[in-house]
């Protein structure tokens, strides 16, 4: 998959992606962010591991955000189950170097639509930890809407955090 974008492309990971996935992945205040299956220190294991599962994954729901060639960041989607197999989570992280760049608003608002498009989703959602103020101005840039605070409801870094709930919903036909 290839997405062009102003800023960045969305595209398929790829095993020549190694060196940068772990050069941008490895840093602490991106790991704060994310969800503990994303570890720190990042390791070239650790990307090798990822890449191997992600370019396996059929249909294929995890992409590289690109800059200029280099993969600098990532963005995927988790599809529900059971009677929630209409809905995804969405998570995306970048680079340090490229934060407030418009980058991750641009890679978002790309792969909204072609997840709803290719999955036949009726719903997006995220869950950023209550202080990521930038996450949320991503979201909301994006069209999705606040529905939540999940409160005291996640535990990072050993600190119990409140989450908020972003949705987008497609119109109904």
């Amino acid at each position: 998959m290839r997405l062009p974008l102003e800023s960045c492309v969305v595209r398929s990971w790829t095993t020549g992606d190694l060196a940068s996935l772990v050069e941008h992945a490895n840093n602490r205040k991106i790991w704060l962010n994310l969800r503990d299956r994303f570890p720190h220190p990042y390791t070239r294991k650790d990307g090798a591991a990822f890449l191997k599962h992600v370019r396996s994954g059929h249909p294929e729901t995890s992409f590289a955000i690109d800059v200029d060639g280099v993969a600098v960041g990532g963005i995927g989607f988790s599809v529900q189950d059971d009677v929630e197999r209409v809905s995804a989570e969405v998570g995306y992280w970048l680079g340090e170097r490229y934060w407030g760049r418009g980058i991750a608003s641009d890679a978002l608002a790309a792969i909204t639509p072609y997840a709803l498009r290719q999955h036949q989703l009726t719903r997006l959602f995220a869950l950023p930890f209550a202080h990521n103020a930038a996450s949320c101005r991503v979201l909301e840039k994006c069209g999705y809407v606040l529905e939540a605070r999940l409160r005291r409801s996640a535990i990072k870094d050993g600190v119990i955090q409140d989450q908020l709930q972003y949705a987008f919903v497609s119109p109904e036909p």
